[in-house]
């Protein structure tokens, strides 16, 4: 009897054993869950979003992998600025005049790098910086400002400064704190769309909720 009760308290201690050893942590359960499905999407801030400075946050995800994620907020503008000024704040060169005071309208991509300007835009324009992401195109260089200044430009664009960035991680915990949701590319709602319109019209579309 002893030795039957023994082997029944084996028992009990293997199956209890077993899904402990089955589970995965939660960091791999996070890499498995998003890291194939963020990229080319929407991030859309959701009502438990806590920083204060995405509330309310449409951002274009163009890069997400185990090391981490980054894209650019589309509805946050900041306002427009004289090409002239916004270059010389940022790298010293030779201003044409005729464009010195030309006003572009600007974007807050992101708190991370609020320096360095990306343009989304359109992808009949292309430059030697340029790369597509799905539908939509991006460049680096000061050459696409001065397209736009001198109306040689894409027919749709988005000048950004700054991008969002998280690291290993980081951003499929706040997602599982349901800080965000996801929605689906939409060129329309990048340009088109009134950018006082632009979450509501994203969080009515989003696919996922955590």
């Amino acid at each position: 009897m002893k030795k039957f009760l023994g082997i029944l308290f084996l028992g009990l201690l293997f199956n209890l054993y077993i899904p402990v050893q089955a589970l995965a942590s939660p960091k791999d359960y996070l890499k498995g869950k998003f890291y194939s499905s963020i990229k080319d999407y929407f991030l859309v801030a959701t009502e438990k979003m806590l920083d204060p400075r995405f509330k309310n946050a449409v951002i274009i995800m163009l890069h997400n992998d185990e090391k981490g994620a980054w894209g650019l907020a589309i509805n946050k503008p900041l306002g427009s600025i004289p090409l002239g000024s916004l270059i010389y704040q940022l790298e010293e060169t030779t201003i044409k005049k005729e464009i010195y005071n030309v006003k572009i309208p600007i974007f807050w991509g992101g708190p991370v790098s609020e320096n360095k300007i990306l343009t989304l835009h359109s992808k009949e324009y292309k430059n030697e910086t340029t790369k597509i992401y799905k539908n939509i195109s991006i460049s680096s260089d000061y050459k696409i400002l001065f397209d736009i200044a001198h109306k040689k430009g894409p027919k749709k664009s988005l000048v950004i400064l700054g991008i969002s960035s998280w690291g290993d991680g980081q951003l499929e915990g706040e997602m599982e704190r349901e800080g965000w949701a996801l929605s689906e590319i939409n060129e329309d709602l990048i340009f088109e769309i009134d950018n006082t319109k632009k979450w509501l019209n994203a969080i009515n579309n989003s696919f996922i909720r955590l």
